[in-house]
């Protein structure tokens, strides 16, 4: 066709009565209470939908496959269902166009452009709620169209629903964000919200639903770990360790020496892999270091809108502070630089946290440290914390700058609460005399209470209290000296004396 291009099909398309017979249920609805724009109809304005590709018959024609783009322009009120039934009897055609074509037959803008009809078919202008309605239906099918973005990249159908969906939208003066029709449940349900999902347990008399479960775990500080099974560590680990590895995500930290000649390490490097998903995501990397916590990917993209993108990257503090937060898979990460050395905190599903393979058990965040590379002593800090010499010798305490009574005013500054955090940053005072650790220390218990779904659980406390191990292990001792006392003092009544009796009273 001079000037036009090449047609999308190699034959012209026809109306067919399946095509109109779409848009059927729309004329009823249009029909009630709509006497004045069937008695004065408005000529409306239509325009190609590629009008840089006009065919040579004029200007008042479109290409075959190509469908018109009308707006019914009025003064004073808007017909709220003919721009619809005209969006969908020429989607309606270009649907049956593009199946001659055989064009992107994994595309579903299909399915969504049948329940948007289910929706709104029923619903009558007339009403006070339509509007209310109307802008339910057309957000869940924007909500259908956007999972299907990527299948449909190239389908022509696709992106003529999109821009009806947003001319209707601008039409009612529906909002972007808000509720959606749930009549289909299939139609509502986003593959990629995790927090829509439920999780089925058994219970007497069959099963239940509820809500999914959530998991927390941190990395803080010299390195002190707190697991899935809120478990508290001090470990060494020094190099790259896997915290997480799942069929979903992988989380890596390096560690590097913080104090020359201790076992003192600190995280200078963290890289996570989010691994493609369905249509979600593809595959994602990011890697943040010492320096360099950027707000986005290695590929350079960040995630866009957070209100809509499935995994998303927040900057809350230029440098030092960004948030992750991937909704297909109900997972939230903060990273964090203080000083010279960065923290991580992440919370997950516990059905995502244990889908893992055999050959995937090295994971810090579930299994905690291996006993080779732990410092602490049955989850309580040593002896350092309580004024005694470090494990690894008392000059490390010398060139910290800090004695015990000074570490501990000075973390009790910003966290009043003696808990496990407390006594982390006592102990990373003692050992490094780097302030940054008590900055470190108080901003994991902020994420801990920002992430971690049980209150109760945020607080750990050591048992052996501000004594600590020393004093547990002599009480142990003084408590079985006492009792051996015991014994032998009551097999010396019970025993002895009784022979004595016995004697007596024989002679």
């Amino acid at each position: 066709m001079a000037g036009g291009g090449p047609l999308l099909c190699a034959r012209r398309v026809t109306p067919r009565p399946a095509a109109v017979a779409a848009a059927a249920p729309l004329e009823q609805a249009e029909a009630v209470g709509e006497a004045p724009w069937k008695t004065t109809p408005t000529r409306p304005r239509c325009r190609c939908l590629m009008p840089w590709r006009r065919p040579a018959a004029g200007p008042g024609t479109c290409m075959a496959g190509r469908g018109q783009r009308c707006t019914l322009p009025h003064p004073r009120a808007k017909p709220p269902l003919a721009a619809l039934r005209r969006l969908l009897a020429a989607l309606g055609l270009l649907l049956l166009g593009a199946g001659d074509c055989d064009l992107h037959t994994s595309c579903g803008i299909q399915k969504c452009t049948t329940d948007f009809v289910s929706f709104t078919s029923h619903l009558n202008a007339a009403l006070e709620d339509f509007d209310l309605e109307f802008c339910k239906a057309l957000r869940a099918y924007s909500v259908c169209t956007y999972r299907n973005s990527k299948v449909c990249r190239g389908n022509l159908v696709y992106h003529s629903a999109v821009l009806g969906i947003g001319d209707l939208m601008t039409q009612r003066n529906c909002t972007k964000n808000g509720p959606t029709s749930s009549t289909n449940s299939e139609m509502t349900h986003d593959p990629c919200n995790y927090s829509g999902h439920t999780e089925v347990r058994e219970h007497r008399g069959g099963e239940k639903t509820s809500p999914p479960t959530y998991l927390f775990c941190g990395l803080f500080g010299d390195p002190h770990l707190r697991t899935f099974k809120d478990h508290f560590q001090t470990c060494k680990v020094e190099g790259a360790w896997p915290l997480i590895d799942n069929k979903y995500l992988s989380v890596q930290v390096t560690n590097v020496p913080v104090v020359p000649g201790s076992s003192a390490t600190a995280t200078n490097k963290i890289t996570i892999i989010f691994k493609s998903y369905q249509d979600c995501t593809d595959q994602k990397v990011y890697q943040a270091m010492t320096d360099d916590l950027p707000a986005a990917f290695v590929d350079g993209t960040s995630g866009g809108d957070e209100n809509t993108r499935s995994l998303h990257i927040v900057e809350k503090v230029g440098g030092k502070y960004i948030e992750m937060h991937a909704r297909y898979i109900g997972t939230t990460v903060y990273i964090r630089q203080l000083g010279h050395y960065l923290t991580l905190a992440i919370r997950m599903p516990q059905k995502l946290v244990m889908a893992y393979e055999e050959s995937q058990d090295l994971q810090l965040c579930v299994s905690g440290c291996p006993s080779s590379e732990r410092i602490d002593q049955s989850g309580h800090l040593p002896l350092p914390v309580m004024g005694k010499l470090l494990p690894w010798g008392a000059g490390s305490h010398s060139r910290s700058g800090y004695t015990l009574e000074t570490a501990t005013t000075k973390c009790h500054e910003k966290m009043l609460v003696k808990d496990i955090y407390f006594y982390s940053c006592v102990f990373d005072l003692l050992t490094t005399g780097d302030v940054n650790f008590t900055a470190a220390a108080h901003s994991a218990l902020q994420d801990v209470e920002a992430l971690h779904p049980r209150k109760e659980h945020w607080h750990i406390f050591p048992r052996s209290g501000d004594d600590g191990v020393g004093r547990d292990s002599a009480f142990f001792v003084s408590l079985g000296l006492l009792c051996l006392i015991l014994v032998a003092y009551l097999y010396d009544f019970f025993f002895l004396d009784s022979n004595k009796i016995l004697k007596y009273v024989l002679s």
